[in-house]
């Protein structure tokens, strides 16, 4: 893939994924801009690739907020590690039997049923994008009208229940499976309608995701090897080296583009107008919606 259009993507990543406006959505919406195959193993290796380089920069960015919140004491990191154990066995327990069943429904009869088959379809994306907005939308308008409890707690999770943490756990298991439903977006919205606070929230969700990120990564990686292996064997190779160096590229770049956002981005999110993210993704549903009528 040429380096210009890794950087493009890498570019992109990195100012949406602080965002709660799906960052993979708009990586996708890209590739397709580009020409790119969005559901090929290469480009689907460089999306999560990018989605490392920017949790890198994540890490950075939420190293001192996790280390207030969660390694203040051992009590502290113990009951955080049970939240995140929590919610990470119910993301697999929510978001696994729905992938297999998109898998064996909408593919039914294909040789090779994967989910991310789906990554290149727009409507589906525009239609993802338009209910996380909604969700959005609803939590920041409940926040701001006090419809669900006390928001503003202290700035770390000392007020999280187990219950909490299983929801946004199950939430982001919902979110997993479609491009476009914004897993930052609706784990935040889903804590903040539950009673969390916002900021709460938000560093759980990015904690949430850091674990998450390498067994997704590890996943990708085993889908290039095994479509390289039968592309080998049927005679039209794939030029892994290059998929590969791409992919390290981008981790790179997204990594950078990621702390260059964050320098500003952070002071939009400490606004308080979460609403505002719901109405952009609603927005950016219809905008998605066309590029597909138009034959994208």
């Amino acid at each position: 893939m040429p380096i210009l259009k890794v950087l493009i993507l890498a570019i992109v990543q990195g100012l949406a994924e602080l965002l709660p406006v799906s960052s993979s959505a708009h990586v996708v919406v890209a590739e397709k801009l580009m020409g790119l195959d969005p559901t090929s193993p290469q480009m689907t290796l460089v999306l999560v690739m990018l989605h490392t380089g920017t949790m890198f920069a994540v890490i950075v960015y939420f190293w001192k907020r996790w280390a207030a919140a969660y390694f203040r004491s051992a009590q502290a990191f113990q009951e955080a590690l049970m939240r995140v154990v929590l919610a990470t066995v119910l993301t697999g327990v929510v978001g696994y039997p729905i992938q297999k069943v998109i898998e064996k429904t909408m593919f039914k009869g294909a040789p090779k049923a994967e989910i991310e088959q789906l990554f290149g379809r727009l409507d589906l994306i525009a239609v993802a994008l338009f209910c996380v907005g909604l969700l959005i939308l609803f939590a920041g308008l409940a926040r701001r009208r006090s419809l669900t409890g006390v928001y503003e707690r202290a700035h770390d999770d000392d007020g999280m229940t187990m219950g909490q943490a299983g929801t946004i756990g199950a939430v982001q298991g919902l979110a997993l499976p479609f491009r476009g439903f914004s897993r930052s977006g609706s784990t935040i919205s889903a804590g903040m309608l539950a009673g969390v606070g916002r900021e709460a929230a938000e560093t759980f969700s990015f904690a949430l995701a850091v674990v998450l990120t390498p067994a997704v990564l590890g996943r990708e990686v085993l889908r290039l090897l095994k479509a390289s292996h039968e592309a080998t064997a049927a005679g039209a190779p794939i030029d892994l080296h290059g998929a590969v160096v791409g992919s390290l590229v981008g981790l790179l770049f997204s990594f950078i583009a990621g702390l260059a956002a964050l320098k500003w981005l952070s002071a939009w999110l400490e606004s308080g107008k979460w609403y505002l993210f719901g109405i952009y993704c609603i927005v950016a549903s219809a905008v998605v919606y066309y590029l597909h009528t138009a034959g994208y």
